[in-house]
């Protein structure tokens, strides 16, 4: 349960709930899928609408409706509306900014592969998420050229197999879990047929902005599995987490599933102790433990969300002396051609 002392959001009355509440499919074809559908449910008018909305500059609008009730009504500050909302600077060129600034075509051996790092590899197992964060790192990433590769995924899976140094397999995309359950039970099943791989991590914001996708039967499934399966979910603001994403959490712990959460650092969203404190401690509180707070990278349209490197090690100094350690995530950045994540300590 949430303690009544963290802060709640009222639902949002103008929303309805078109599809019953475990079609997590309806409810991602029922997403708002433009900028003025999001705003128009949030009460506000079409002057006001006509000054926040941009050119989606090539990254379409998506939302679903259970993330978009979590939002304050007429604010336009919001934290979880600013994640969503295409905006002006999103049109600005910078020069540090770029379409690939993790370099992942350099590490990408053959479609729907990204290994980067010994021991464990990605496999890129969706081209589609159920939200579109406008911070997005991938937001650029080729997924139609990689869309072909994914209809031949034994073909990615037999570069895994080939490479026995590779223990761990990560399932990212867009969104895995976005997939149906015969489509993710099928890569789980050819994955677990691979010997030498000891454990399945599943990247995904579903369980976030979408936790009726979290059904008994994809629990199930990943508790039968041989392997030990870590689900990495993704929050950024305690104002994510409800009662419903609590509840999908629960399930999940029910069934030996481990539950990690990355964050990104966000300007305007949680680039302050109050938030990330917060953050934490909800985490914490619906059985998630605070992993990683990853700077933005610096992703060609998200000058605005950018937060230097001093002001995050400024944040985890403030975390560190007033939370428990375990409450504190690591603060990271990926960086091109380095063997693992770049831990930077608090200063």
């Amino acid at each position: 349960m949430i303690p009544q002392s963290a802060a709640q959001v009222e639902p949002l009355n103008l929303i309805k709930h078109s599809r019953e509440p475990d079609d997590w499919r309806a409810q991602l074809r029922d997403a708002y899928r433009s900028p003025q559908q999001l705003l128009s449910a949030l009460g506000f008018s079409t002057i006001q609408q006509a000054s926040m909305i941009a050119e989606d500059q090539g990254f379409t609008t998506l939302v679903p409706i259970a993330f978009a009730q979590k939002m304050r009504p007429q604010d336009p500050t919001d934290p979880l509306l600013l994640q969503v909302l295409p905006q002006h600077q999103e049109g600005l060129a910078h020069a540090d900014f770029n379409q690939d600034p993790l370099q992942e075509a350099n590490y990408n051996p053959q479609p729907g592969i990204v290994h980067k790092y010994k021991g464990r590899a990605l496999l890129i197992a969706a081209g589609h998420c159920a939200i579109n964060c406008r911070y997005c790192f991938r937001r650029h990433y080729p997924y139609g050229e990689q869309k072909r590769a994914r209809s031949q995924w034994q073909q990615s899976l037999n570069y895994i197999a080939q490479h026995h140094d590779i223990e761990e397999l990560i399932l990212s995309g867009g969104d895995p879990l976005a997939l149906t359950d015969s489509q993710l039970f099928e890569i789980i099943g050819a994955i677990e047929a691979i010997p030498h791989i000891k454990r399945l991590r599943i990247h995904s914001r579903l369980p976030i902005v979408l936790p009726h996708r979290i059904t008994t039967k994809l629990c199930q499934r990943l508790q039968q599995s041989r392997l030990a399966c870590v689900l990495v979910v993704h929050a950024n603001h305690a104002n994510e987490l409800g009662e419903d994403v609590a509840q999908a959490c629960e399930k999940l712990r029910n069934h030996q599933v481990q539950l990690l959460n990355q964050s990104v650092l966000l300007a305007q969203v949680n680039d302050n102790l109050a938030s990330l404190k917060l953050l934490s401690e909800r985490l914490f509180t619906i059985g998630i433990m605070p992993y990683y707070l990853h700077l933005p990278d610096q992703v060609a349209g998200t000058t605005h969300f950018f937060v230097s490197l001093e002001k995050g090690q400024s944040l985890m100094a403030l975390m560190q002396a007033c939370m428990s350690g375990y409450l504190v995530p690591k603060l990271v950045r990926e960086e091109p051609g380095k063997q693992s994540k770049t831990q930077y300590l608090p200063r």
